[in-house]
C-alpha cells in the first residue's frame, strides 16, 4: 500500500481541505452550499439552517444522478427553495456535488440571479483545482523524502 494513497485520496482531500477552504468563501446569511462525496458523505455550510428546510439526502442524491447524466447544473424548485447542483471536479478527480441552496428563492428570482450562481460554482471549482495543484505539488517534493527514509530503514 502506497502512503500517498491514503493520504492524498480524494476524501481526505475533499474532507480536509475543501470542504473548509470551500464553505470559508460564503457569506454570513447568504447562500447554503452542501457538498456531498461519491459515497454519499455530506457536508453542511451551515446544518441548523439546512435542517429548517426539510431537504433530504436521498432527494439530494436524485439530483446527483441528473448531474451524473450529464444535465449540469441542474437546478430545480422546492418550494420556496431554489436548488442549483454541479460536479465537484477536476481533469484528474472527481470529488463528488456541490449544491447550492437558497432559501425563499422562487423560479424566477434563480433566473435573474443565475449568473451569480454560476460564478460562485465557477469559485468552487476553481477552490477545487487550486487545492489538487498544491496536494501534487506537495507529493512530488514528498516523495524522494519517502523514498530516502524508506531506504534507511534496516533489512532483518
Amino acid at each position: 500500500m502506497d502512503i500517498f494513497d491514503t493520504m492524498f485520496s480524494t476524501s481526505s482531500v475533499l474532507s480536509g481541505q475543501l470542504v473548509p477552504r470551500i464553505f470559508d468563501i460564503l457569506p454570513e446569511n447568504g447562500p447554503l452550499m452542501v457538498i456531498m462525496d461519491k459515497q454519499g458523505n455530506s457536508w453542511f455550510s451551515d446544518c441548523e439552517e439546512f435542517s429548517k428546510l426539510n431537504i433530504n439526502v436521498p432527494f439530494l442524491k436524485e439530483l446527483c444522478a441528473r448531474v451524473d447524466d450529464g444535465v449540469e447544473p441542474v437546478i430545480t424548485q422546492v418550494d420556496d427553495i431554489s436548488i442549483t447542483a454541479a460536479q465537484l471536479a477536476t481533469e484528474l478527480n472527481n470529488y463528488g456535488y456541490v449544491f447550492i441552496v437558497l432559501p425563499r428563492y422562487n423560479p424566477e428570482s434563480t433566473l435573474v440571479n443565475i449568473d451569480l450562481i454560476e460564478a460562485l460554482l465557477n469559485q468552487t471549482a476553481l477552490i477545487t483545482d487550486l487545492v489538487e495543484t498544491n496536494y501534487q505539488l506537495r507529493e512530488i517534493q514528498m516523495k524522494p523524502l519517502c523514498i530516502y527514509v524508506n531506504s534507511e530503514i534496516p533489512s532483518n
